[in-house]
C-alpha cells in the first residue's frame, strides 16, 4: 500500500456514521518515541490512525509526520486527548486550539477526555468531567472534531456523563490485552453503541513470552505480537500497538491475512488475570 492510497483495512462505524480505522499506531512517553517510525507507519505501511495526546508531548513532531507523509489530511485519522489539568469549559477549548496549532491541523478526527480524574482543586471529578465534555460537545457541533470520546473511563464514569451531557461518547479507549480484559465494560459499550478501543495490546511486551501466545504463534506461523493484535481486532477492539522500531510496525500491520479459530480465541480469553500495565482508573470517583 502506497502513501497515495487511503486506508483499505477494516473500519468501525461510529454511532454518528463516521468510519474509524480498526488499526493504528500509538505514541507514548513510556518506551520512547521515534518520529521516523511513525512516518514509516503512515508513508510506507498504510497506517492512517495516529493516536497521541497533549500529555505525551509529541504534537510538534507529529505535525512534521503529517506534513511530510504525502498522505492527504482527509485520509488520516488523528486522535488527540485533553489532559485533566485543562478540564474546564474555556480551558478545554483553548487546549484544543493549541493542540491543533501544534499539530498543524484545522480539525481532529476525535478528541478525547484523557482520564476520568481531575487535577483542579475545589470541585469533584464528575463536575469537571461534565464541564470539559460540554466544551467537547461544542467543538463537535462546530465541526472542529469529527467525533468525541473518552479514555480510561469505567462504566460509572460513562453513566454519569450520560446523565450530565447530551452527546454519548463515540469511543472509549482503555487498556486491553490478554491479561486485562474488561468484559463488563466491553459489553456495556456495545449496548450503548460506544466503540471500544484498546491500547497496550501487547501488555508492554509481557504477553509476548506467554506460553499460550507462543504456542499459537507457532501454530499460525505468526509472531506473538501478531497473535495478540489479531485477537484484539477479532474481539472488535480498535487497536493501537506502539513501537519505535520500523520492522515491528511492519509486523504489527500484517494481521489481516489470517483469523484465529474460536478455540484459540477462547484460550487467550482464559489468560485474563486482571493485571494493569498502565494506569488503573477503577477506583477513580
Amino acid at each position: 500500500m502506497t502513501s497515495e492510497q487511503s486506508w483499505t483495512g477494516p473500519t468501525v462505524k461510529l454511532s454518528n456514521g463516521v468510519q474509524m480505522p480498526m488499526l493504528g499506531i500509538g505514541t507514548s512517553q513510556v518506551g520512547g518515541f521515534s518520529q521516523d517510525t511513525v512516518l514509516h507507519a503512515v508513508r510506507d505501511c498504510g497506517i492512517r490512525l495516529i493516536d497521541t495526546s497533549k500529555y505525551n508531548g509529541f504534537e510538534v513532531e507529529l505535525a512534521e509526520v503529517i506534513r511530510t507523509s504525502g498522505v492527504p489530511r482527509s485520509d488520516l485519522w488523528i486522535t488527540n486527548k485533553l489532559w485533566p489539568e485543562d478540564y474546564g469549559y474555556e480551558t478545554a477549548k483553548k487546549a484544543f486550539q493549541k493542540s491543533c496549532s501544534q499539530m498543524g491541523v484545522d480539525y481532529l478526527d476525535i478528541y478525547m477526555l484523557h482520564w476520568p480524574g481531575s487535577m483542579l482543586p475545589g470541585r469533584c471529578n464528575r463536575e469537571q468531567r461534565a464541564e470539559a465534555w460540554k466544551a467537547l460537545e461544542e467543538l463537535y457541533e462546530k465541526g472542529l472534531c469529527r467525533s468525541i470520546g473518552v479514555s480510561n473511563f469505567m462504566i460509572h464514569h460513562l453513566e454519569e456523563l450520560k446523565e450530565d451531557c447530551t452527546v454519548v461518547p463515540h469511543v472509549n479507549q482503555v487498556e486491553y490485552h490478554p491479561f486485562q480484559q474488561p468484559s463488563r465494560l466491553m459489553k456495556y459499550c456495545r449496548q450503548e453503541n460506544i466503540a471500544f478501543q484498546g491500547y497496550c495490546p501487547l501488555a508492554k511486551g509481557q504477553a509476548l513470552s506467554n506460553p499460550t501466545i507462543i504456542q499459537l504463534a507457532q501454530k499460525y506461523g505468526r509472531t506473538p505480537a501478531q497473535i495478540c493484535i489479531r485477537w484484539s481486532i477479532q474481539n472488535g477492539a480498535i487497536t493501537i500497538p506502539k513501537s519505535t522500531k520500523k520492522e515491528r510496525v511492519e509486523e504489527n500491520c500484517q494481521v489481516f491475512g489470517f483469523q484465529l479459530e474460536e478455540e484459540d480465541m477462547k484460550a487467550i480469553n482464559k489468560l485474563h488475570d486482571g493485571r494493569h500495565v498502565s494506569w488503573d482508573p477503577t477506583n477513580v470517583e
